[in-house]
């Protein structure tokens, strides 16, 4: 054992034994939250929405955990059926976060861990809110839909409820909470777009009295202006089709309160919102991360909206089809991105781990961008909660990564998921 692992655990070991006399306080245990339905707050089939809150004594620092977990506009993917579908069709338990099959007990992310065995960052010793995804919306839609073109016998209602279940939570925090000191909101996959998209409404109802950041880990908005060609703009089928599926242009949708209030948005082009909040909020730290070999995203971007994707002869054609509308998609984020100045980007190349999707699960490792020195996402993280001298780095060594190794850690939970198939 190395100096570093030693003092890890020593440290791990000494704050677990202090927590230990505030547990019972309600502090360094997972709190259920259950919002009423006359909030508005609701999951995907009706049942109340919850959240959880991992309190600490000793600060007013405030992480905020955006689950992932796909995203739906029809029957079968709103009930959870087929890849790349909803997750937590039937709700949220008020056990969540101690079931193995979701959040993994906080540990499904660095960034909901008190005490995390693989990786450490600075958020731990914060304040630690978990917000579940169970509406199928990205946490952003506004909208009741019914959906009964796989079995119009027996319809599924939907609520995409993302948006009213964020805003009701951050009210929620704000009283039982108070005002944040530092407040960090972050999520990975469908939780990146969601902590992006929400970002001012959490930030303007919680007002922190510090520094404010943003880590949105591989839920890119593309660029995707209304009138342009979807062969040129690639998300831009997708836009259209999420903008009505999940109300996004009604009067309590998202891109209407976009409109009102962020000067730099453009309306017909939903890309905007990354630049319009760098923008409204100058102060603040925006940091996007994704992975340049993404298997997933870009299937849940493009797959039903380019046959030559769904029916590619091989594997490796779809993989092709694939990246050649996301690494220019990419390219055109970051170009948009890097014009303002509070704003970061870290974009690795590959990493045999879930199709190459999200760099914030599990641990940081193969996560680094090793052509430009850095060995992990952790200085990315620091940097950005710190306030260094924005990173924008996109890797170009495109073979090294493909044979670099992971943590036990990773490399043990591909195991055991290959097991299940």
């Amino acid at each position: 054992m190395n100096i570093g692992t030693w003092i890890a655990r020593l440290t791990g070991a000494l704050l677990l034994g202090l927590a230990a006399p505030w547990a019972g306080a309600g502090y360094f245990v997972w709190d259920a939250v259950e919002l009423p339905a006359s909030s508005g707050a609701a999951c995907g089939n009706g049942t109340p929405y919850r959240f959880f809150v991992n309190r600490t004594p000793f600060t007013r620092n405030t992480v905020i955990v955006y689950e992932g977990g796909g995203a739906c506009w029809d029957q079968k993917s709103c009930k959870g059926e087929g890849k790349l579908s909803a997750v937590n069709p039937d709700g949220i338990p008020a056990d969540y976060l101690a079931q193995a099959n979701s959040a993994a007990g906080g540990l499904v992310t660095p960034f909901s861990a008190r005490l995390d065995p693989f990786q450490s960052v600075q958020t731990q010793s914060w304040n630690i809110v978990y917000l579940p995804y169970c509406t199928g919306d990205v946490h952003s839609g506004n909208k009741l839909a019914v959906y009964a073109d796989s079995d119009p016998a027996s319809p599924r209602v939907q609520y995409h409820r993302g948006h009213p279940n964020v805003r009701e939570a951050a009210r929620w925090m704000r009283a039982h909470m108070g005002r944040p000191a530092q407040l960090l909101l972050t999520g990975f996959s469908a939780g990146g777009v969601g902590s992006t998209t929400t970002y001012a409404l959490v930030r303007d109802l919680l007002q922190p009295t510090g520094r404010a950041s943003l880590l949105a880990d591989s839920g890119p908005l593309m660029p995707a202006p209304r009138g342009a060609s979807p062969q040129q703009y690639p998300s831009l089928p997708l836009h259209e089709r999420i903008r009505s599926a999940w109300g996004l242009d009604e009067p309590q949708g998202l891109v209407t309160q976009f409109a009102a209030t962020m000067p730099g948005f453009d309306p017909d082009d939903l890309g905007t919102v990354n630049t319009a909040l760098a923008q409204r909020y100058p102060a603040d730290r925006f940091g996007y991360m994704a992975f340049q070999a993404d298997g997933n995203f870009s299937a849940f971007s493009y797959e039903k909206f380019f046959p030559d994707i769904a029916g590619a002869p091989t594997p490796e054609a779809r993989m092709a089809a694939l990246l050649a509308r996301w690494q220019p998609d990419l390219a055109r984020w970051t170009a948009r991105l890097q014009q303002q100045p509070n704003v970061a980007f870290h974009l690795p190349y590959f990493r045999n781990f879930n199709e190459s999707h999200c760099l914030t699960i599990v641990d940081f490792s193969g996560t680094g961008i090793e052509d430009k020195g850095i060995a992990s996402l952790s200085p990315f993280v620091d940097n950005t909660l710190n306030r260094g001298v924005p990173m924008r780095n996109a890797e170009e060594d495109r073979v090294s990564d493909l044979s670099r190794p992971l943590s036990l850690a990773v490399e043990l939970l591909k195991f055991v998921l290959g097991l299940f198939g």
